[in-house]
């Protein structure tokens, strides 16, 4: 069988049951901008975009039955830094929609997991310069400094014998795809 191309996650979308609380939630926490929004009776969508190269990288549309348990694993939103994870940790917590909210490091990310309105998992992180094999997890406290965090993350993942420098993980880990001349970000 021929090797297929690569793809990439370019967005992603939910069902949702009560379209303005969740438009509202993501709209503002988030701020997203509106690409196009659909308002046909009981059908509501709204394609969602925070990259001027994407029309939409979140979709929400109403065809979640009321009381369905959610479906959804996770959504994970990605940002730069440490401190843009506690940013949103701050406006999670100001916010007071999110149901329920942790923070933790995996190793090789630090995260502030949260539920939204109805009850969908949504993580924020960034990534650490180390790897450790998943799932692995420990608790922070967001209210440490940056140079607190990083030293008990240091010492959790040390702690593994499976521990690498990420570096190193993505290295092998572009090889096992076939893809030559990988140069991790420094």
């Amino acid at each position: 069988m021929a090797s297929l191309p690569t793809v990439r996650l370019k967005h992603a979308g939910i069902f949702v049951t009560d379209f303005p609380t969740m438009f509202d939630f993501y709209v503002k926490l988030f701020g997203f901008q509106v690409s196009d929004r659909v308002d046909a009776g009981e059908r509501q969508t709204a394609f969602l975009t925070n990259d001027p190269a994407s029309h939409h990288t979140f979709v929400i549309g109403t065809g979640r039955p009321v009381g369905s348990p959610s479906t959804v694993h996770q959504i994970s939103f990605y940002v730069d830094t440490l401190d843009d994870v506690r940013r949103y940790w701050r406006a999670v917590k100001a916010d007071g929609r999110a149901r329920k909210w942790y923070t933790t490091t995996h190793g090789n990310a630090w995260s502030l997991y949260f539920w939204d309105p109805e009850d969908n998992r949504i993580e924020i992180y960034t990534d650490t310069p180390w790897h450790i094999p998943q799932p692995a997890g420990l608790d922070i406290d967001l209210d440490q400094s940056d140079d607190e965090i990083y030293r008990q993350t240091e010492a959790y993942v040390r702690a593994d014998p499976a521990f690498e420098p990420i570096g190193e993980w993505q290295k092998k880990t572009a090889k096992n795809l076939g893809i030559d001349g990988y140069k991790p970000k420094e």
